[in-house]
């Protein structure tokens, strides 16, 4: 308030110096008039002035506010300044909001779920990147347009207009290719929150589980509930001791069914629950395929043509007893599944970039293509009662694939039907060595093992 007494001083002084001025002009017959005169005009002159400082002050305000304020003495200086303040200050704050704003924004952009606002009108607001990829949504091109007419789900349309947020719905994302949970949560007044989250991984992982807890449940059944019959069939009858080795052979059978099962049942949670092999435990070929040979020969008794790779130098980076387990599932299938007088052929090579491809080749009936891209899956059978005949337990092909991940590589599976099939281990050149690149063309030299007569 400091302009406030120097301001009354000076319309004082202005008024008195007018008011003399005009009793000493000549001219009036009453010197009353000539002091009315002089302030009048003294008046006036302050008016001009203020009035100067207000438009000037009034023509910044009408600008972009970007300088400073005119700083002009008393009254129109300091109010002024007390104007561009609340200006700077207002803007501070602005700018301070508007960071938080976007610091929000982006905190919501790196949520692991879509994200969408709507307002009263059940118009789009904002969504962010994924929210607009679950929804088939531009972020930018589709704001303020209304939902339903975007996104036409019947399901999340009646959701949408029940207003019965409990629980979230699923619906398929437009391309039918995700299943997207949706959840709705009102704010504000009348405004809406719509949160979605991409569940297809989890729905297919919770299906395996119930698929394989079903799986498991049915393939250790069958063999109990054969043994229960069998038990019961020994208990309450009286057999000859023909049938009673039988029934015992059967038994046995199915015992050693249920036991195989548990093996590899245990075999896959231990690949499952256990660290990657390291890369520094080297691991000869020659002595894996020796021992994979004689089981192989024993399991096929001479029903076929056996051929392995001659005595390798090839060593691979892993565990000898995981390598030992795909290797020997690989061939027993091979054995089971391939008709008597069949070919089977393991054969190992090095490709150009040096990763190492272990195959195993059969003259089998072959698979069709449709079933290729499931034949990894736990107890998938492409024809589930002969892989019962042949004893198999439907893990064994998910088991290879276990063991070959970990270990860097990959199962390729080539088949047709009445061809045959080659399944290929194919290992990463960091976990081969011991052997030099050969073109793919040149055959691998073999020992065959012809049946016995």
């Amino acid at each position: 308030m400091t302009w406030l007494l120097p301001r009354i001083l000076a319309a004082a002084i202005a008024t008195l110096v007018g008011g003399v001025i005009g009793l000493l002009i000549p001219g009036h017959s009453v010197p009353l008039f000539g002091a009315l005169l002089g302030f009048v005009f003294a008046l006036g002159v302050i008016a001009v002035r203020d009035t100067l400082h207000g438009y000037r002050l009034i023509e910044w305000l009408r600008g972009s506010q970007e300088g400073q304020a005119p700083r002009d003495a008393g009254l129109w200086g300091e109010l002024g300044y007390r104007i561009e303040r609340a200006i700077r200050l207002r803007e501070r704050t602005v700018d301070t909001e508007r960071e938080r704003l976007t610091q929000f924004l982006s905190a919501i952009e790196a949520s692991p779920n879509g994200v969408m606002l709507l307002d009263a009108g059940d118009q789009i607001d904002w969504c962010n990147s994924l929210a607009a990829d679950h929804f088939g949504l531009d972020p930018q091109r589709d704001r303020r347009q209304r939902v339903t007419n975007l996104v036409r789900a019947p399901a999340f349309v009646a959701y949408l207009q029940a207003g019965l947020f409990t629980a979230a719905i699923q619906i398929r994302d437009p391309r039918g290719q995700r299943t997207l949970s949706v959840f709705v949560r009102s704010y504000g007044e009348g405004q809406r929150l719509v949160l979605s989250q991409d569940i297809t991984e989890r729905e297919r992982s919770d299906g395996m589980r119930r698929d394989f807890v079903a799986n498991v449940s049915h393939e250790i059944r069958t063999p109990l509930t054969v043994l229960a019959g069998f038990i019961e069939t020994m208990a309450n009858l009286p057999l000859t001791e023909v049938e009673r080795k039988r029934v015992l052979v059967l038994m046995t059978q199915q015992a050693d069914r249920m036991g195989t099962l548990v093996s590899d049942l245990l075999t896959l949670a231990q690949l499952e629950g256990s660290p990657r092999p390291t890369a520094d435990r080297w691991v000869p070929l020659a002595p894996l395929l020796a021992q994979v040979a004689v089981d192989a020969k024993l399991l096929s008794g001479g029903r076929h043509t056996l051929a392995f790779p001659e005595v390798l130098e090839a060593q691979i980076a892993g565990a000898s007893n995981e390598l030992l387990s795909a290797i020997t599932n690989l061939v027993t299938n091979a054995v089971r599944y391939t008709p008597a007088g069949g070919r089977i052929e393991l054969s190992w090579r090095v490709q150009a970039d040096g990763a190492g491809e272990l195959s195993v080749a059969d003259t089998g009936p072959g698979i069709a293509r449709e079933h290729l891209p499931r034949l990894t899956e736990r107890f998938y059978r492409v024809d589930g009662s002969r892989s019962r005949d042949t004893g198999g337990t439907g893990l064994g092909l998910s088991i290879v694939k276990h063991v070959v991940q970990r270990h860097g590589g990959e199962l390729d599976i080539q088949s047709e039907v009445g061809q045959g099939s080659t399944f290929s281990l194919v290992f990463p050149a960091v976990r081969v060595r011991g052997a030099a690149p050969e073109a793919p063309a040149l055959p691998m030299p073999a020992r065959e093992e012809r049946a016995l007569p």
